[in-house]
């Protein structure tokens, strides 16, 4: 896939991007191609050590960690799991993990301490953030209700989402796309959805399988797109190349570079729809 550089002649911005939770335990983030071009400076939050010593060391120029557990900026007891993606300010509800295969050894509590969190908006290297990238086991929505300024400018957001409380009291989907929503961002997709064997079905003999339940996913929030007007033409083209880049969403990027050409009167968008008409070059 051509980049959205390459696409528009070199129009796009450089972007922010604020991940919160970045420990690299999975697959690289959407946005390291994006990193790797110079098109995104990273501020990462991770408060295990462990993790956070591993971004220390592979990190670029464009890249800076913190070790801050980031909520609503008081004191929380952090609940230390058998399994460190599970590690949580909430602590596990055992009767919903007891539904899935490996959940119960996975959640099990070993240890606990108090930590103290930092809101979003009081950390000035997240100002100006274009794309907010959550998980933090069940405190995304803390998160983000404690970070209004920083809601004000993102343009994207990818937080992890439950659609059963894994945690006692966890906030679930809806409450995170009802919140969003009342502040002008529109669900774009799933990105994916994760599901799990409920017990005692096993598939495959695979306790990480799936089959109808589904548990999580990321979810990806972007502007709500017949409030165009509301964004400046830097979050215009900010939105496009983090969607193009990030998340292939080629009709919206398409839209959003019509609506730009519309103010500025250029021709970016039929070029971009050229572009990815065009057949790939073969390597030599």
């Amino acid at each position: 896939m051509r980049s959205f550089q390459d696409l528009t002649g070199g129009i796009a911005p450089r972007v922010k991007v604020v991940d919160i939770g970045a420990n690299p335990i999975d697959a690289e983030p959407p946005y390291a191609g994006l990193l790797r071009a110079g098109l995104a400076e990273v501020v990462g939050f991770e408060p295990n050590p462990a993790a956070l010593a591993v971004l220390e060391t592979r990190k670029g120029p464009l890249e800076q960690y913190f070790p801050h557990a980031v909520g609503d900026g008081g004191r929380h007891v952090l609940h230390i799991c058998q399994a460190p993606g599970m590690t949580s300010l909430l602590e596990p509800d055992p009767a919903v993990l007891a539904l899935f295969h490996g959940f119960p050894d996975w959640g099990r509590v070993l240890s606990t301490e108090e930590v103290d969190t930092v809101r979003l908006d009081d950390v000035p290297a997240t100002a100006g953030a274009d794309l907010l990238k959550l998980d933090i086991q069940g405190a995304e929505l803390m998160v983000l209700r404690h970070a209004e300024t920083r809601l004000r400018d993102a343009v994207v957001i990818q937080a992890e989402v439950e659609f059963l409380p894994l945690y006692k009291g966890q906030p679930l989907f809806s409450e995170m796309e009802l919140f969003l929503r009342g502040h002008g961002f529109a669900l774009h997709r799933f990105f994916p959805t994760v599901t799990r064997a409920v017990q005692p079905m096993m598939v495959n003999n695979d306790p990480y399988g799936g089959l109808g339940q589904i548990v999580w996913a990321d979810a990806v929030f972007i502007r709500d797109l017949t409030q165009l007007d509301a964004l400046s033409d830097r979050q215009l083209l900010a939105t496009a190349v983090i969607l193009h880049d990030a998340y292939g969403a080629f009709d919206i990027v398409f839209r959003l570079l019509a609506e730009h050409d519309r103010r500025r009167g250029g021709a970016v968008a039929q070029r971009y729809l050229a572009g990815l008409q065009a057949p790939l070059p073969h390597a030599a």
